[in-house]
């Protein structure tokens, strides 16, 4: 199929402005790190989302799911095929104990939701930049919570086109990990089920959090969050710490002087940078302590 042929189909399922050719992904990730996409589409139905699945089930073309690229690390060659940003699924609502939440929003703007409505057991996503989608995705989770926790049920396109209801037992959610990949689902919306309580109770504990991840974190610098998963009996954070390797730079990528977990875009890095990074602490570690650092942040698609 050409070209346009595959920007007129993508035009007729989604208005023409919410359809991009050659974009660079870049612009539209946290990280602001990554080359461009053939197709971006950005639904804003999730029948919309249906029909995007079907067209490129048909046509034979690759389809990949962007949210906003908070744990992502997409490589400098960009995506071949469609990708799809339901950043226009954001609708966030609730009824009793109950916060449903369209995969496009926000965690931490489901958490405000949560408090403003004194409901608790999403303190722990107050902090956490990425959409719901991508929380789901990943189980994501931070001081001692995480998103199995609390989930009730998640509505997803499948692989199908069909847009399906599954619960959390059915997302196999284990640490920082799911069976939504391999499934080949789309997350277009989650129902949590949370606990009433004091609002002042509740916006404690988020004022404490808040303030613990701003004193330590890297905020100033867009990053994708804390890059390598906790490997047994260790702390990553230490590891790196402790190899003295805060400071490290190639190209505009630095090993956080504020968090030794982090790795920092400082200064327009490229996604290759951020990769040689990467690799150059984990060797360091490994020759050091006998380590292996696991990557918690995903990489994907293709080199320049």
């Amino acid at each position: 199929m050409e070209k346009n042929e595959i920007y007129n189909g993508l035009i007729n399922i989604v208005k023409s402005e919410y359809v991009k050719m050659d974009e660079p992904l870049k612009n539209h990730l946290y990280t602001q790190l990554g080359g461009k996409a053939d197709y971006l589409v950005m639904p804003t139905t999730f029948e919309e989302v249906q029909k995007v699945v079907r067209f490129t089930n048909r046509a034979g073309i690759k389809h990949t799911l962007l949210g906003n690229g908070s744990n992502l690390i997409i490589k400098d060659g960009g995506i071949r095929g469609v990708v799809m940003n339901l950043k226009y699924l954001n609708d966030i609502s609730s009824e009793g104990e109950t916060v449903v939440a369209q995969s496009g929003a926000r965690i931490i703007d489901v958490s405000r939701h949560a408090l403003n409505e004194s409901l608790s057991g999403l303190e722990f996503a107050c902090g956490i930049p990425g959409t719901v989608g991508g929380a789901l995705y990943m189980n994501a989770g931070a001081y001692g919570g995480e998103i199995k926790d609390v989930l009730d049920y998640a509505y997803v396109v499948d692989k199908h086109g069909e847009l399906v209801k599954r619960n959390a037992k059915e997302l196999g959610f284990d640490y920082r990990t799911s069976n939504i990949p391999e499934n080949g689902d789309i997350v277009v919306e989650a129902t949590f089920d949370l606990t009433p309580a004091k609002y002042e109770d509740v916006k404690a504990t988020v004022d404490d959090l808040t303030y613990r991840r701003e004193s330590k974190q890297p905020l100033e610098y867009p990053s994708c969050g804390s890059v390598f998963k906790r490997p047994p009996g260790h702390f990553a954070g230490k590891l790196i710490q402790d190899s003295k390797l805060q400071g490290t730079n190639i190209g505009g990528a630095e090993v956080s002087t504020k968090h030794a977990g982090f790795i920092v875009n400082k200064d327009n890095a490229t996604t290759a940078d951020y990769i040689a990074v990467i690799e150059h602490v984990q060797k360091t570690v490994k020759k050091n302590f006998g380590v292996d650092l696991e990557r918690e942040v995903r990489v994907i698609g293709e080199d320049k």
